[in-house]
Parts: C-alpha cells; structure tokens; sequence
C-alpha cells in the first residue's frame, strides 16, 4: 500500500540518483530455528521498535505518529502523537522516552504528562530527514543515527537503489550542541552501549554490518568491525543483560536488488518509477541474532516464518522475554529467553 500522510494524499516518490556499488559478500551464520512466540496486538500499524523503561512497561510508536504504552500483559494506552514517523526510541537516564521521528526530528518524551520536545530538528542547517535509532551513554551524551540525509521513511528503499552512503552518526553533547561523529555510512540504524560503557554498536542495514565506535581506551574515537558480510538486514539492536547485542534482522538480501547494484544505474532509475507492486520486495519472517559484544561471534537467535508476524524490526530483553517490533504487522511479539540459550 502506498504511504499516505495523514492529509489523507498519497506521497509522491522523489527523484533517486544511483550509483554502482558492489554489496558486501555474504557469510553465512548458523540458522537457530523457530521459537514460540506470544503475538501481542497494538491499536495501530507499524510498531518500529520497542524499548522497556525502569517500571517494565513497553514502549513504541506507530505509523500514524502515536506513541504507545503497554504493560507486560498487553494492556495499551496512547501517550502522545509526534505527528510524523516515530521509528528507534530509547528510554533515557531521567525517564524520559527519546524518540527518533522521520518527519520531526529527535524527540523526547515526558512520559506522565505526555509532552514532546523536539531536542534535533536540524543538522548543519538541513532538516534532520531519517532520524533512526538513539541511546545514552551514562554522563547524558545522546548518540542518534540518521538512515539517509535523502529521503523520509515512507520512501527507504529510495535509499537502497541509490546505494549512496548517506548515512551518518550524531552526538548530542549535555549542552545541546550536536556533533558529527561518522558520515558516510550505508543506511545507519541501530545503535546501543556495550554493558561495560566502552563503545556503542552500531548497525549499517545496507552495508550488512556492524560497527564498534569506542567511547573509551587506546581505540578511543576510532570505529573497528564486530561483525561483517552479514547474511541479512540488521535494523534496531539493543544490549542484553548478558552484554550480548540483540539485532533485529529485517530479511536476508533481497537477491534482485543486490544483482542490480553493480549494474548501470539507469535500470535503478527506471526501476523506481514502476508501481509499487513491480519493486524488489522482502520476504517477511521472524529473525533475531545475539552477537558477543567483543568477538563478534553469534550466540543465539531465532530464524522462522509465520502469517502472523515477522519482518522484525526492533528487539529487548525485559523479565526473562525477548521481545520483537515490526513494521508489517499491528502487534509485538516475544519469545522465553530461556528456550534461546
């Protein structure tokens, strides 16, 4: 279904400026099978991510802008509208519910009255365009990814076809100030702190990667590779209780897409421009990994298909469940830790 604003219109797709790029090869991971999985509605599509605050309830945000609560057992309560595209969120250290906000900007969230700031809207004087995924380091400096200095969420895979690196990583310093740490990256996503507070991870959705920005030691202010050539999409992750990193895995490369990368870019071109149901789709299914925050190694996760639910998105640890976002469905769902090792 093409993507309507809430003015009811359908958006129109903007131009796209190709270039050939060659995707990363592909290494292939052990396949940790299905799990079972507890389906859990929200009143609303698209619920992107979801991250727990202190108290053990759910957060996440839905296509049409709400921002939703829900206890543990499901109940569900709408605390706010950004008014665009809520996507990663975060709680941070004074409760607040940071918010990642394609059309908006970097939000934040007072989570009993229901009020928003926008904390970024603009970065070097151009609007902050596919805010992605935030978290906080433990002195209050905020770290957020930008997907694409290009495009707005409804039109993503307009970053896909280009495959330019248009993907950045921003600091926002205790007094406001906002940095730039990393440009250049293919599709910038999640991001989290390891548990020992050393570096962040972050996740490169089209480049099939993820990163390690060091926050502290000899490797300080310098990015190395934890985990390369994945063989599929990572979006959202998030750092178990374990130290483990949780990936959302979205798919596995879309083949016909990845084929079309090294070619001439007129065929993206034209390719763009063909109806929705003529583009390279995904195949949805349930798909999770937990990476070793320092080797790199994967540990666990779960691999399955179901018409209920999948094309995973975001993911968290919370009272012994492993909960799962998407942006194709209208619910959550989580899985017993206990069952994945």
């Amino acid at each position: 279904m093409p993507f309507r604003r809430q003015t009811g219109s359908v958006a129109r797709k903007p131009p796209i400026d190709p270039v050939r790029w060659t995707p990363p090869p592909i290494d292939e991971l052990p396949n940790f099978g299905p799990a079972t999985l507890t389906i859990v509605p929200v009143p609303g599509e698209g619920p992107e991510d979801v991250v727990v605050d202190a108290s053990g309830q759910l957060w996440t945000g839905l296509v049409d802008g709400r921002i939703v609560r829900l206890s543990p057992d499901g109940a569900a309560a709408v605390v706010a509208n950004t008014g665009g595209r809520p996507l990663g969120m975060h709680v941070a250290l004074d409760g607040r519910v940071l918010i990642c906000d394609s059309h908006r900007g970097l939000l934040a969230l007072d989570p009993g009255s229901g009020a928003l700031d926008v904390l970024v809207r603009d970065i070097d004087g151009r609007p902050l365009r596919f805010c992605s995924n935030v978290t906080e380091t433990a002195d209050g400096t905020i770290y957020f990814t930008e997907s694409t200095s290009q495009f707005h969420f409804e039109h993503f895979a307009g970053a896909v076809m280009e495959a330019r690196g248009r993907g950045s990583f921003f600091r926002m310093n205790p007094d406001g100030s906002v940095t730039t740490v990393l440009n250049g990256l293919y599709f910038a996503n999640g991001v989290t702190v390891t548990a020992d507070g050393s570096a962040l991870v972050f996740a490169e959705t089209q480049g099939r990667k993820l990163s390690k920005y060091w926050l502290s030691g000899p490797q300080a202010g310098t990015v190395t590779p934890l985990a390369v050539h994945l063989p599929g999409y990572p979006d959202n992750i998030s750092t178990g209780a374990d130290g483990r990193i949780w990936v959302a895995m979205v798919s596995p490369p879309n083949a016909a897409a990845e084929a079309l990368a090294p070619r001439a870019p007129i065929i993206r071109k034209l390719l763009w421009h063909l109806p929705d149901r003529l583009q390279p789709k995904i195949q949805p299914q349930v798909w999770v990994l937990a990476f070793d925050a320092d080797s790199g190694e994967v540990l666990t996760g779960v691999q399955t298909a179901r018409p209920d639910f999948g094309t995973v998105t975001g993911v968290v640890e919370s009272a012994g469940r492993l909960w799962m976002s998407t942006i194709a469905f209208p619910a959550l769902a989580y899985a017993d830790l206990r069952d994945l090792g």
